[in-house]
Formats: C-alpha cells, structure tokens, sequence
C-alpha cells in the first residue's frame, strides 16, 4: 500500500522535473541565439575588414601615384582620396557600434587610419611647398575616454563643414592612441590634453568651435570650391 507522503511527493516532482526542463530549453534557446548573432557579427566584422584591408592598399597605391604628379594637376581643390574617407566611416560606424567582440580590431584599424592620414597631411604639405599651394587643413584631436560632449558636437560641425567643402582635408585623431607618429604629431603641434582640440594653421584652438567660429578663423575656405546642392544631398544620405 503506497503510503500518503508518497502521494504527494510525485506530483511535485514532476513539477520540478518539468520545470527543470524547460528553464534547461529556454538556456539552450538563449545560448544558441546569442552564439548565433555573435557569430554573425563576426562575419561581418571580418567582411569589413577585408573590404578595408582592399581599400588601404589602394590608398597607398594613390599616394605613391600622387607623388609623381606634375603641379599642373594638383591644386588646393584637390579631394581627399575617397578609400580615406570611406574608411573614416566606417571606423566611425564600428565605434558607435560599441561592441567588446570589435573592440581590438576598431584599434587595430583606428591606427593604420591615423598613419594614412599623417601621410596624406605630409604629402599635401610636399605638394603645397614644390607647387606653390594654400590648401586648407584642420587637424582635430578628440577621446573616447569619458563623456566627451563636446568632441561629439565638434564631430557633428566637422562633418558639416566637410560636406559643405569637400575639399577641406580634415584629419581626426583619436588623442590617446596608442601610435608613435600620432604621439610625434601631437608633441610638434604642442596639443595639450584639453579635448576636443583643433590645430589651424599652427595654432591651437581648445574646447568647442562651432561652424561660425571656424569660418571666421579661416578666411582661406574662400579660396575652396563649394559643394553643389546635389552633391551635398547625396552625401548627407
């Protein structure tokens, strides 16, 4: 004869049982989805880094093509190489992103980002003494590290002041990286770590600029083409 206690225990192991099971399924659900997502964004990380590997070695191709460049066809109107561009946004896409599984590799690139651009002020600045050239730079140091407000606005302005005049070769620098050309960089423009920083003509502008101060601290936009109202649309989509 089956005793009472044991009556009552069944029916509330089997309810520990079921219960059991299915947090067991709900886990396995859970753990195969998020591997899953994972695993997709690593494809497309890695798929965005084989697209950026193609472009910097086109980039160094042009700079290399560049320097053999007669006068007669560089002037200060001359664009920014578009991979340079193409790879600032999308190093500007994966750090919004702020994902930890990219965070390495978002380094990793925001360094070869920095050196092309070094590269490319240098060679402009080549270029500007052997063909008697004006154009116009703005070196901007900015940081992750903190809330930065005002390097955000400062991005937001820049951008604007890109798109309006394409030919202004602005070069953003994320101030605490890790690279020793970038450190050299910073030591001979004496820019001090009060961020968000603007380097114009040799002199250092600290804190937020906004597009009217920098119109007005830089006459020489006169002297660059304006981008044409299609133009402009196509690039804020």
């Amino acid at each position: 004869m089956t005793s009472p206690i044991t009556q009552t225990r069944t029916p509330k192991s089997r309810t520990y049982l079921y219960a059991l099971l299915i947090t067991l399924f709900i886990f396995a659900t859970a753990f195969y989805v998020s591997t899953y997502f994972n695993s997709q964004r690593i494809q497309d990380i890695r798929s965005t880094q084989d697209n950026i590997s193609t472009d910097i070695l086109s980039l160094e191709t042009q700079f290399d093509l560049l320097q053999q460049r007669s006068c007669d066809s560089v002037t200060e109107n001359t664009i920014l190489p578009s991979e340079l561009i193409s790879l600032g946004n999308q190093l500007s896409y994966m750090e919004a992103q702020n994902s930890s599984t990219n965070k390495d590799e978002i380094i990793r690139l925001k360094r070869l980002y920095s050196l092309l651009q070094i590269k490319d002020y240098l060679l402009m600045k080549q270029l500007a003494l052997k063909c008697n050239l004006k154009p116009v730079f703005i070196q901007y140091f900015y940081t992750n590290i903190g809330n930065c407000i005002d390097c955000e606005k400062q991005g937001y302005v820049l951008t604007k002041l890109a798109q309006t005049y394409p030919q202004l070769r602005i070069y953003t620098y994320d101030y605490n990286l890790d690279v020793s050309a970038l450190k050299t960089l910073i030591s001979i423009n004496d820019v001090d770590n009060k961020l968000p920083a603007l380097v114009i003509d040799d002199k250092v502008y600290y804190g937020f600029q906004s597009e009217a101060d920098l119109i007005n601290e830089i006459p020489q936009l006169a002297t660059l083409e304006k981008a044409t109202s299609t133009a402009a649309t196509s690039t804020k989509k």
